[in-house]
């Protein structure tokens, strides 16, 4: 049996370990994937409208909670409080948008009609599922796998990411008081054994995973081997163009605010910045400006003065080898690239320019505060660069003239494109990408549709 404290909840401020927790032993893979079996007999028989009320008293849960939970969040990995609280209030808001429109979404089609039958596309749950979250939304994440699935009827076995343990318990205790029933949704403290052991187990009907690109691949091969379905979001290195502004400086704050959201620690941030040439060294200047300004702070206050640190050691420590292989390439870092002398896991907000197109680097992501800036000269220049890339989550391009934005954004190869906007983040709207980005959509109408047996159903009239 294993004990070992894997699961630490960290103060990425101070590096203090503040709780640790014991992973499960590896015989209760099979008592809790039969507890979710045993539990998705009686989950899915009850009506759909009874299962979605529960969820809206999760939703109601989230937003009476959100002091609380967000102080979890900022004490586990480090997000500025404030963005704690929208993340908070995001997720009671995906769960409320399953429970209000799962009816509709999950209603029969009908499909083909003649003199003797008619036939229909039913949506009915699968059974038992296995969810694997990060670090770096740790409410957010949950919200956008779980609530759909537990509208439809599915049951969760939900494994957090080791640092964020109290952030997993906390949502336990929210389902457990919202009358979500024992073993619908079950909280896993488990090791990567545990995982293979879930997806090899029979009763267990789907897995899906956001996570780095390493364990998608991972856990696809696994996924496919047992015939399992799968949902991945992995990582991105998502393409944000600008050809054409009326304002630089302007453009180039926009764009910081939004590559420093979440200390750069997002999948679908704006990691690659394609600057046309006539306005990129006033670009690149002010970005250097802003970046500069940034002292390190304590992520539970809220001063925009100031930036958090990063979730880890280990994200730290691997966001510096990444600038340091950039410098070797022959890349210009204009401010920051470094490490502060403090308690922690601060690096300091960096710009970063001159990256050579088909290094090894240019392909890597950088999961931190890091802003890569690329200077072209055309707009088909601008094209290639973007589209050069083994990611496809999210992309975006700005111009002055609207047409010119959205014929460029045509031409995009990602899951989320935007025309003079980023692409909409909400509950209505779906998530996902394509290439080493992953498969399969999360939120909207058609993060209903990943686990669902869409079942035939045709009857004699």
């Amino acid at each position: 049996m294993t004990t070992s404290p894997a699961y630490q909840t960290i103060n990425p401020a101070t590096g203090e370990v503040l709780t640790q927790y014991p992973v499960i032993a590896d015989t209760d893979v099979e008592t809790i994937a039969k507890n979710s079996h045993q539990a998705f007999a009686t989950w899915r028989a009850l009506s759909l409208a009874e299962r979605a009320a529960k969820v809206a008293k999760l939703a109601d849960l989230f937003e009476d909670n959100v002091d609380e939970l967000a102080a979890i969040m900022t004490k586990e990995m480090g997000k500025p409080l404030a963005e704690a609280k929208e993340e908070t209030q995001f997720s009671a808001e995906i769960f409320r948008y399953y429970a209000t429109h799962g009816q509709h979404l999950a209603a029969d089609t009908k499909v083909s009609e003649n003199n003797d039958t008619i036939s229909y596309i039913q949506r009915r749950p699968v059974g038992p599922l296995l969810g694997i979250m990060p670090w770096n939304y740790p409410y957010y994440q949950i919200a956008r796998f779980a609530a759909p699935n537990l509208v439809l009827g599915n049951t969760i076995i939900l494994k957090h990411a080791e640092s964020c343990p109290e952030s997993a318990l906390a949502v336990q205790r929210m389902m457990d008081e919202a009358g979500i029933p024992t073993g619908v949704y079950q909280n896993v403290f488990a090791t990567h054994n545990h995982i293979s052991a879930f997806i090899a187990h029979p009763l267990i009907q789907g897995v899906s995973l956001t996570g780095s690109e390493r364990a998608g691949a991972a856990i696809a091969e696994q996924a496919g081997k047992h015939l399992k379905k799968a949902v991945l979001e992995l990582g991105g290195s998502d393409p944000y163009v600008i050809l054409s502004t009326d304002d630089v400086k302007a453009a180039a704050q926009q764009a910081f605010a939004v590559r420093m959201e979440n200390t750069g620690q997002a999948c679908n941030s704006n990691k690659r910045i394609i600057v046309m040439d006539d306005i990129y060294d006033e670009f690149v200047a002010e970005m250097t400006t802003l970046a500069a300004a940034l002292k390190p702070g304590d992520p539970t206050t809220n001063d925009d003065t100031t930036y958090a640190p990063l979730s880890s050691e280990k994200a730290a420590t691997t966001l510096l080898q990444q600038l340091e292989q950039a410098k070797q390439a022959g890349a210009t870092i204009h401010t920051g690239g470094q490490r502060e002398d403090l308690p922690g896991f601060y690096i300091q907000p960096t710009v970063i320019t001159d990256i050579p197109q088909g290094s090894d680097i240019y392909y890597e992501e950088f999961f931190g505060p890091v802003i890569s800036i690329f200077r072209v000269e055309s707009d088909e220049q601008a094209l290639q660069l973007a589209n050069d890339t083994q990611y496809g989550l999210g992309s975006a391009v700005f111009a002055t003239d609207q047409t010119r934005a959205q014929a460029f954004a045509e031409q995009l190869n990602a899951g989320m494109v935007g025309a003079n906007t980023s692409p909409e983040e909400s509950a209505e709207v779906p998530f996902g990408g394509i290439k080493r980005s992953g498969y399969g959509r999360e939120l909207g109408p058609i993060g209903m549709d990943e686990f669902v047996n869409k079942r035939l159903m045709t009857i004699k009239k």
